[in-house]
């Protein structure tokens, strides 16, 4: 069972991150995406509080984007894997809210159905 919510929670901060920018030249994996936001799944379930770690992880996966390509490769990544459960309006309200708690200025709107050509 928790294997299937870190799943879920994978595809909710898939809503969240393919629009983070930032400065490397990784490529983006979806396998260490999953396990980098792993910190903010009870948060985006509900059952947990907002931790240090979380914060550490988005802003982590921010930094790790620096090219329109790696942006829309993470916004693939996570869409994909999202597409695969569905989520309550809840988990989904607070997953886009993470950026923001957590400091990170994002300038596009959370949503799932967002265009991955149209991250810049």
């Amino acid at each position: 069972m928790a294997s299937s919510r870190a799943l879920k929670f994978v595809c909710l901060a898939g809503c969240i991150m393919f629009m983070i920018a930032s400065t490397t030249e990784a490529a983006i994996q979806c396998n260490q995406v999953v396990n980098t936001l792993s910190p903010c799944l009870y948060y985006v379930l509900g059952t947990g509080v907002l931790t240090q770690q979380c914060c550490n992880a988005i802003v982590g996966l921010n930094n790790s984007v620096s090219t329109t390509p790696d942006r829309q490769d993470l916004c693939r990544c996570l869409k994909n894997t999202a597409s695969q459960f569905s989520f309550s309006s809840r988990n989904v309200a607070r997953a886009a809210g993470l950026p923001g708690k957590c400091g990170v200025d994002l300038p596009y709107k959370i949503d799932p159905s967002t265009d991955c050509n149209i991250v810049k």
